[in-house]
């Protein structure tokens, strides 16, 4: 009885050390926007969400719990949530943001970060990537499910974005490109 018991709680510190290494490592604003541009050569992946989204809702529960999704987010990004009506206070390249305190009871107000980066393209959810050095890359817009999503981060974090128009590389994907991803993530 007691050689099963230890064989199941192996087992069981296996299986919850392979969850914890499956979840995405999500980072504050401000502790991204901390990092050392000069040591630091991961991309930025930056999540705005609101708490009234439900798309958001649904992202975090079906697309960053994915596994491939997580990896790559924690190997090759530092992912950042970011509640686009908060009111975090922090510099991104040089420039401060903030948010504005909202009169009671009315909604939130946009947070000046936000506007700025999202700009006319404004809904939740949206995720910006940036370089190294945090200079913008681009916008993803609406919910992802976890293989969309897979595909534009590998397409960015392997470098492939300066080789393929994304039309093309995506119809290649699972074919040429996803063998090599799952072999340099140990999948």
């Amino acid at each position: 009885m007691a050689k099963r018991i230890l064989t199941l709680l192996t087992l069981a510190l296996i299986f919850s050390g392979n969850i914890h290494a499956q979840q995405v490592e999500w980072k504050t604003i401000q502790q991204a926007a901390k990092t050392d541009s000069k040591t630091n050569a991961k991309l930025y992946f930056v999540d705005f969400y609101t708490s009234w989204c439900g798309w958001c809702k649904k992202m975090d529960r079906e697309t960053f719990t994915n596994p491939v999704v997580a990896k790559i987010l924690n190997a090759y990004y530092i992912p950042v949530k970011f509640d686009a009506e908060g009111n975090s206070q922090f510099a991104w390249q040089g420039t401060q943001y903030t948010n504005l305190a909202s009169a009671p009871g009315s909604r939130p107000s946009t947070h000046s970060f936000a506007k700025a980066i999202l700009g006319t393209q404004m809904g939740f959810p949206s995720f910006a990537l940036f370089n190294s050095d945090q200079s913008k890359l681009t916008i993803i817009q609406g919910y992802q499910t976890a293989d969309d999503l897979v595909v534009m981060l590998w397409y960015f974090a392997s470098g492939d974005n300066r080789r393929y128009p994304f039309d093309k590389y995506h119809k290649m994907f699972d074919k040429e490109i996803r063998p090599v991803m799952n072999q340099k993530l140990g999948l």
